[in-house]
């Protein structure tokens, strides 16, 4: 992997709380994967668990939860939230640090989730074959694996990473008020989206925070799982359950691996 592209694997994940303060609003996935994960009886797995956003939701709803992610911040900060909760949940999860594409558990699990645009990291055809291959050595008989990721967005894409996009000042973690603009390069051989998120707090201190971003269509995504022994048995356009179409801007796949 070139240095860009680690770049924007893991510069996103160095800051828990900055994370965690960005996505607290984001709910529906979390209590999407929540249900199905009780509806699963577990345990269940979580590639990309990070700090726990979904994972600790899981098991206070008394299911057993894995989770593995690349992020040693993230999951520190995992560690550093169980504490805070009761002896019960903590006994319930069980986190990894490692490379989805390789880690073994020596476990299956009926259920195997990974949200939230964590397979769009898998930028090669040989990154989604290992992941894809790790999945099926870890899905129990029958079991399903479920993923979502945003469907590529052709304005967004078009974008020239020249201009920036402002959005409203806020205030960051740790660090006080900040200027924030974003900034979009899509790199479209690769079917790779840069984004560049600029901050810039009131001494006049700035940085920037790069995250990439594979693209992938329903339809491509679709013919991946078919020649990695995977049938789609669902698919949506949204967490309510309402069924993909032209405006739909996540897509939801529920699959099983065939044999």
């Amino acid at each position: 992997m070139d240095h860009e592209l680690l770049a924007g694997t893991t510069a996103h994940y160095r800051d828990p709380d900055y994370y965690t303060k960005t996505y607290q609003r984001r709910l529906d996935d979390v209590r999407y994967y929540v249900d199905i994960a009780a509806a699963s009886g577990g345990p269940v797995l979580e590639y990309g668990c990070g700090n726990g956003r979904i994972l600790l939701p899981v098991a206070r709803r008394g299911v057993t939860a894995w989770g593995v992610d690349l992020s040693e911040a993230m999951l520190t900060d995992l560690e550093r939230k169980l504490l805070q909760e009761p002896e019960s949940v903590r006994a319930r999860v069980k986190a990894k640090h490692g490379d989805m594409r390789k880690v073994r558990l020596g476990k299956r699990f009926p259920l195997i989730a990974c949200p939230f645009n964590t397979f769009l990291h898998l930028y090669e055809r040989a990154d989604v074959e290992r992941f894809l291959a790790k999945v099926k050595s870890h899905l129990a008989p029958k079991g399903t694996f479920v993923l979502d990721i945003s469907i590529p967005d052709p304005s967004e894409l078009s974008r020239s990473p020249q201009r920036g996009y402002r959005g409203a000042p806020f205030s960051y973690p740790g660090v006080g008020k900040v200027r924030y603009v974003e900034r979009f390069d899509y790199d479209g051989p690769r079917q790779i989206l840069f984004v560049s998120m600029e901050f810039e707090d009131e001494r006049g201190q700035a940085w920037m925070t790069p995250l990439a971003h594979r693209q992938f269509y329903p339809r491509e995504l679709e013919a991946l799982l078919h020649y990695n022994g995977f049938k789609i048995i669902a698919q949506y356009g949204g967490f309510d359950g309402s069924p993909l179409g032209p405006d739909s801007d996540t897509l939801i796949v529920h699959a099983r691996a065939v044999k």
